[in-house]
């Protein structure tokens, strides 16, 4: 067995003796900035974890698994331009460190690295694991879309906003997991249990990222405390709060998402404050907690050593209490 940190150093030592030594330097300096700046690895170790439920020779599928996280970090590289976002793990991000076009040529090149790891899947699975990776990445995009659309609509529904993320960001955890499970020979019930089980912390994670913006700690969440504030942008929170407002509340968190004041941290603590008000927080953390249970509920019923799923579990739940 291997421990969460062993799992992300297989993954580690893999990208740091990846070479991207070619021609021209200014075009591969970035992926390799890109992919050694940090991360959790949350993806590639799922796939790993997944595998492990069923096979011990978790060395075998590190092409794939690292494969899936170049192309994480190339939806990064292209959601900090789209957000004009200057700190990623607390590091200048890509557009910033170098300009907005090298950024664009770095994330595609970022997909095909990822599309030829991800093609080194066994044989016997290779079709089946690539089928999935193309339907996520597709599913990405449209959610990326649907967020896009968000900024414009003053309609959006929470339910929406729940579908948004699940295609955003819960899809492509589902898709690590599964794509572990297809690659060691899962049956098809469990991993489409494994891929339920990645929606449900896909989304209690997304949810979390969303309350830590608020809530968190600038130093431990490596980018700035209420930037989805003051980019007004459509959260489970804000959305929420929105719903819940009596006419006093809602008037003035109106015109807090109309206001551009010179002291940005205004804003913050005015809108933070109402959120307070509405018990916002607490409504937040139940969502995600409930999230959690349905995830643990369909990891029980998969039909794996009870101890490899302890395992994984111990390494999920541990993200329930995360500060970054």
């Amino acid at each position: 067995m291997y421990s969460p940190s062993q799992y992300q150093k297989l993954v580690n030592d893999f990208l740091a003796n990846k070479s991207y030594e070619r021609d021209p330097k200014k075009l591969y300096e970035p992926v390799k900035y890109e992919l050694s700046i940090g991360g959790k690895r949350i993806r590639p170790v799922l796939m790993l974890m997944a595998y492990h439920l069923l096979k011990e020779d978790v060395e075998s599928i590190l092409p794939v698994a690292v494969g899936l996280e170049t192309y994480h970090n190339y939806t990064l590289v292209h959601d900090d331009i789209m957000d004009d976002a200057g700190v990623r793990r607390g590091m200048p991000t890509v557009h910033v460190k170098w300009n907005q076009t090298t950024a664009l040529l770095c994330s595609e090149i970022m997909v095909l690295h990822a599309y030829e790891g991800v093609a080194q899947a066994n044989p016997s699975s290779r079709d089946a694991v690539l089928q999935l990776f193309t339907k996520t990445a597709i599913e990405i995009s449209e959610g990326q879309q649907f967020d896009i659309d968000f900024e414009t609509r003053n309609d959006v529904e929470v339910a929406e906003y729940i579908e948004m993320i699940r295609l955003k960001t819960s899809v492509l955890l589902a898709c690590a997991l599964a794509m572990g499970g297809i690659q060691g020979g899962a049956s098809q019930k469990d991993c489409d249990l494994l891929y339920s089980f990645g929606e449900k912390i896909g989304l209690a994670f997304q949810l979390q990222d969303d309350f830590l913006d608020v809530y968190g700690d600038e130093k431990t969440f490596g980018k700035r405390i209420g930037g989805d504030i003051l980019a007004n942008k459509k959260t489970f929170m804000l959305l929420s709060a929105l719903n819940l407002a009596n006419p006093t509340q809602k008037d003035r968190l109106s015109q807090w998402i109309a206001a551009t004041p010179e002291n940005p941290q205004e804003k913050i603590d005015a809108v933070t404050a109402l959120y307070n008000e509405l018990g916002i927080r607490e409504l937040c953390l139940s969502k995600i907690k409930a999230y959690y249970a349905e995830a643990e509920t369909l990891l029980s019923s998969m039909s794996f050593d009870v101890k490899k799923k302890q395992v994984l579990w111990d390494y999920v739940s541990s993200m329930i209490n995360r500060n970054f």
